[in-house]
């Protein structure tokens, strides 16, 4: 494993970080609970010593879920969770007001079963509350030590302006990127620089589409799996044929490296972007053991600048 100190902080994090999007039992077909917490120790067994979460996967289920999964481990290793995204009365709202980060922040603590977390993150801006206000409480709670260090995600080179009077109050800032999905890769380096933040990416299997496991005439989801949606567009038409080129191309490389080709989308990160951190969900063991692949080596220039120009 590979590991790196967070910035502004003295967090010391894997470059690998397990996502708990799909311990919450919703929109990634089906999960069994067994498996969630056996991939969880499989991830700890792998010294994975990052772990993300948030708030609204499953409405908690996942925070509930990775908290038992680690028990006694907890103090070996380093929990960011997410608040900002409420749902109420069959509703989806953003919210980061102070009344509702403390609210939000308590649940989270009891749910993982905790009295801190280290690395506590907007998961969306609501539009509505000032910047100021949201890090006055999340010091307010750091003040009484159940947060540790604050993060970001989902935000763009054109909230530089709003963040930058809080340029070391953040350590971390999340976005989508994968060899799928490039779009915000000037942002996110923008960021990255001017905010000295590190990057958490998220989505960095492209939503399992980077595998390697899928083919043209294997993309049928079941209703209950979200990438059966027209807006997964990475399983969709123009989008999709094109993943598969970079696929085939993934599958050339991993056979020389003699890796799994999700290793490679991984590897491809952590070479093109210093200091980065890949975010992976993961449902099963299995699934663990392959994205860990994608530590302890590098690629080969060549390699590297041919899924560049692929992935463009």
């Amino acid at each position: 494993m590979e590991y790196l100190t967070l910035k502004n902080s003295d967090l010391k994090v894997s470059r690998l970080c397990m996502g708990g999007c799909p311990m919450g039992g919703y929109g990634w077909g089906y999960t069994h609970k067994r498996e969630l917490v056996d991939a969880v120790h499989a991830a700890l067994d792998s010294e994975v010593t990052l772990f993300d979460t948030a708030d609204t996967y499953g409405l908690g289920q996942s925070e509930e879920i990775l908290g038992e999964a680690l028990g006694k481990k907890r103090k070996d290793v380093i929990i960011a969770t997410k608040f900002g995204v409420r749902v109420e009365n069959g509703k989806t709202f953003y919210d980061n007001s102070p009344v509702w980060i403390r609210a939000a922040c308590e649940a989270s603590l009891r749910r993982l079963g905790t009295d801190y977390i280290d690395i506590y993150q907007v998961h969306y801006r609501d539009g509505i509350t000032p910047l100021e206000a949201v890090v006055g409480m999340m010091e307010q709670l750091k003040k009484e030590g159940k947060v540790r260090y604050f993060g970001l995600s989902n935000i763009l080179k054109r909230d530089i302006d709003e963040i930058k009077p809080f340029v070391g109050k953040f350590i971390t800032f999340q976005d989508e990127y994968s060899l799928a999905c490039r779009k915000n890769e000037e942002d996110m380096l923008a960021i990255s620089t001017e905010m000295e933040m590190n990057i958490l990416t998220w989505g960095s299997l492209g939503q399992g589409i980077l595998t390697g496991k899928y083919t043209r005439n294997n993309v049928d989801f079941q209703n209950d799996d979200r990438r059966s949606r027209a807006t997964y567009v990475n399983f969709h038409g123009d989008r999709l044929l094109k993943n598969l080129t970079i696929v085939e191309m993934m599958k050339g490389i991993a056979a020389k490296y003699h890796k799994p080709v999700s290793a490679v989308a991984i590897r491809y990160i952590l070479d093109f972007i210093p200091e980065s951190i890949v975010l992976f969900g993961a449902k099963r063991p299995s699934q663990i053991l392959h994205n860990v692949e994608g530590t302890d080596w590098k690629l080969e220039q060549m390699d590297l600048e041919k899924l560049d120009d692929i992935s463009k």
